[in-house]
């Protein structure tokens, strides 16, 4: 797994109505394989669910570190994973 850069996202930093679109354009901006991570001070719970709406079974998300004051998750890219959703025909029935 390679990581598309070194740096976390630390999500503390950033005003709430800029996260979730920082972390999607970050995501999508990754290859199959490539992690990124996130940093926050409480479960990113409503994020995965996100994810989960909007990119489902693209990602994996493993907690490295679960709170109390603070939070940390790598999400993958999947192989097979498409920049612009599910596939739709076009990856030999996949």
């Amino acid at each position: 797994t390679t990581t598309a850069s070194s740096n976390p996202i630390d999500v503390r930093e950033i005003a709430p109505r800029d996260r979730h679109p920082r972390i999607f354009a970050t995501f999508r901006g990754l290859r199959a394989s490539q992690t990124m991570e996130i940093v926050n001070d409480h479960d990113p719970k409503p994020l995965y669910y996100q994810m989960q709406a909007e990119q489902p079974g693209q990602f994996a998300w493993d907690y490295l570190q679960a709170g109390p004051e603070v939070w940390r998750v790598r999400i993958t890219k999947l192989a097979g994973a498409h920049a612009n959703g599910p596939c739709r025909g076009s990856c030999d029935g996949a």
